[in-house]
């Protein structure tokens, strides 16, 4: 039966916060070559390697990022058990780490985090963004607590998550006043030859879009695409084209960029996504963003 050697696991975690093996054996008051001896000793009781090398930097393993995250609460509960003996109160935060999907909108993801932070224990949150595609690894290794997504686990992913559906709602678009005043009226026949800012193909409201687009016989020219749905926005501020917004975030979409409404649609709809390694989801965190998304004051539920 393997053990886990703590001392070993203490130097492991210093070096893999310090990124450097020197500078962590001067603060450990220990040699290099102690130091280092110590963490093979490590890798081998794991039977996993935690580092590779490329030039004077260490990088950690995949294995090595998981290692790190458990080291992490192990040496903060270590700190908090001091100080309990001590007497002093714990402050320890509970570490929410959440990827978000560049598609997705700014405001939902205020919406959807910001109330982890108003919890009875504290919460650091990280914010970490990128594709789906890349989220998803992250998931995988731990890197990541729960991704928030416009798109459930895609089949062809082989990792072993589960999707937790927040809730939909419909679309409103949206332009610069003068842009908006003209194509609000006969909206959507209005659309026809307008220029549009539309998300990338990857985005999954981009299809519903065009199928909407369709059924309205209507072709917008596109102006721009973007990854970036906030640049999207100063770019509609701008009055380059209309766009399209979660209904659900009309009212701040309309104060922060300065645009307004040229009308509404249901039958396009936005769905949001949690994505977690866990088919019941536990972290405080993870379920203060599910009750906040489920409530009736924002997104509908299908």
């Amino acid at each position: 039966m393997r053990t886990l050697n703590y001392h070993h696991l203490r130097l492991f975690w210093a070096v893999a916060r310090e990124g450097n093996l020197t500078r962590a054996s001067a603060q450990l008051h220990l040699a290099p070559q102690t130091v280092s001896t110590q963490i093979r000793d490590l890798e081998e009781s794991l039977g996993e390697k935690l580092f590779l090398r490329e030039g004077r930097r260490l990088v950690l393993t995949d294995v090595g990022n998981i290692v790190l995250r458990y080291a992490d609460e192990v040496f903060s509960i270590g700190q908090e058990l001091l100080e309990t003996l001590r007497g002093q109160p714990s402050e320890r935060s509970l570490r929410l780490v959440v990827g978000v999907a560049s598609v997705l909108p700014k405001l939902i993801v205020h919406h959807l985090i910001e109330p982890t932070l108003h919890l009875e224990r504290p919460v650091r949150v990280l914010c970490r963004e990128g594709t789906p595609e890349q989220l998803l690894a992250d998931l995988a290794i731990h890197r990541v607590d729960v991704v928030l997504s416009d798109a459930p686990l895609p089949p062809r992913v082989k990792v072993k998550a589960f999707n937790h559906h927040l809730g939909k709602c419909g679309v409103t678009f949206m332009a610069h006043p003068t842009l908006a005043k003209r194509l609000r009226h006969g909206f959507p026949k209005s659309l026809d030859g307008a220029p549009v800012l539309l998300p990338t193909e990857d985005a999954v409201v981009r299809g519903e879009l065009n199928r909407w687009f369709r059924e309205q016989d209507v072709r917008p020219i596109v102006a721009a695409e973007f990854e970036d749905s906030a640049l999207l926005k100063i770019f509609g501020q701008q009055g380059v084209g209309f766009f399209a917004i979660p209904s659900v975030i009309e009212d701040e979409v309309a104060k922060q960029y300065d645009v307004q409404v040229i009308g509404r649609s249901d039958a396009v709809p936005e769905n949001y996504y949690a994505i977690s390694m866990e088919r019941r989801v536990r972290h405080a965190g993870v379920v203060a963003i599910c009750n906040m998304a489920r409530s009736e004051l924002f997104l509908e539920r299908s």
